[in-house]
């Protein structure tokens, strides 16, 4: 049995830094445990350009306390992003891709895109310059129901996958058993990130019993045998899929409303719930790839020379973190894990 599990510093490929107030506590409780992270560009005002994402970038380096982390960050895709942009984006190891987010599917999405053939020439040119597309994969038509627009947006993938094929996709927080068996059949430039949330909850975790306004994210949780396909697809030891926590804070009193905000907070104990399941599943020996490798191939970056050491013993996740007068709710709030963090580095 083990009982401790050293390996290099874990890579957080999808994360919400936010901005303002909850931007220091955000990225920190990140930079903490993680060699590199990918911070989304949806702010309020969202990260449209190349001067816009390193002055974004700098904000987070300078705000940051660990010298062995290195965020990455992105552009959010528009109808108007230019050609120089996506060049020196594509240029710069600080910008990691550009972000498309069909409008008004979550977060501060609205001045996503509307029509996908409309942007295929900005694709294209993303496919020239070798800058990869991250993708938030649900249609926004809002009188599909939502527990299916993962699955038809798959439609749009099969497309853009086909006509940019040299483009590197990801497959962001993919949530059904629809969205593995893509992944699957896709080529080696396409692979996909999985959440905490989604191979631990399904959609009755979300409902039954009263709504649980904490576990609400998305893509919205699923049935139990999309939970488990998604589940399965992370311990597998397939390459094509790598850790995204999409830990996305929202102040407590914003989650618990007539209309509550969609994301969950899962920054600070992310690492060890996914290290839970995968012990759970016999599948410990496939967790530092997952972590760490699967991504760093994928995107060619340099696995980090630092460790971090993780200890079988319990572990109490927060029941709740306090910025100023707001308070967070994180995933697995007071809850007992099999796992904790040895190291503090």
């Amino acid at each position: 049995m083990t009982n401790k599990l050293t390996i290099p510093l874990p890579n957080d490929m999808h994360i919400h830094f936010r901005e303002g107030i909850l931007l220091d506590f955000a990225v920190n409780a990140t930079a903490k445990n993680f060699h590199h992270a990918i911070a989304m560009p949806n702010l309020k005002d969202p990260i449209t350009s190349y001067s816009k994402a390193i002055n974004y970038y700098d904000q987070i380096q300078k705000i940051s306390r660990f010298k062995h982390f290195e965020p990455l960050v992105t552009l959010y895709l528009t109808m108007t992003l230019m050609e120089e942009d996506i060049r020196l984006s594509a240029q710069d190891n600080r910008i990691i891709g550009a972000k498309l987010y069909p409008a008004g599917v979550t977060t501060n999405s609205e001045k996503g895109v509307s029509d996908l053939q409309a942007c295929y020439k900005i694709l294209e040119l993303m496919e020239k310059y070798q800058l990869p597309l991250l993708i938030h994969g649900e249609v926004a038509n809002k009188e599909i129901d939502i527990f299916d627009r993962e699955k038809l947006f798959i439609d749009e993938l099969i497309k853009i996958t086909s006509m940019f094929p040299a483009l590197k996709v990801i497959f962001e927080h993919i949530s059904t058993k629809d969205a593995v068996q893509f992944i699957e059949a896709s080529s080696i430039n396409v692979a996909a990130t999985i959440t905490p949330q989604h191979m631990i909850l399904n959609r009755n975790d979300l409902l039954s019993g009263g709504l649980k306004p904490h576990h609400y994210c998305l893509p919205v949780l699923k049935r139990e045998e999309h939970r488990i396909a998604v589940a399965n697809a992370a311990v597998s030891g397939n390459a094509k899929f790598f850790l995204g926590t999409d830990s996305a804070p929202h102040p407590r009193s914003q989650k618990e409303s007539s209309c509550g905000c969609a994301g969950i907070f899962s920054a600070i104990g992310a690492l060890e719930i996914y290290l839970q399941y995968f012990e759970a599943e016999n599948a410990i020996d496939n967790f530092e790839n997952f972590a760490v490798h699967n991504s760093c191939a994928f995107y060619g970056l340099k696995p980090s020379d630092k460790k971090i050491t993780f200890e079988k013993s319990d572990y109490i996740i927060p029941a709740a973190f306090t910025i100023e007068n707001h308070e967070l709710i994180p995933l697995m709030a007071d809850q007992t894990i099999s796992w904790k963090i040895l190291n503090e580095l």
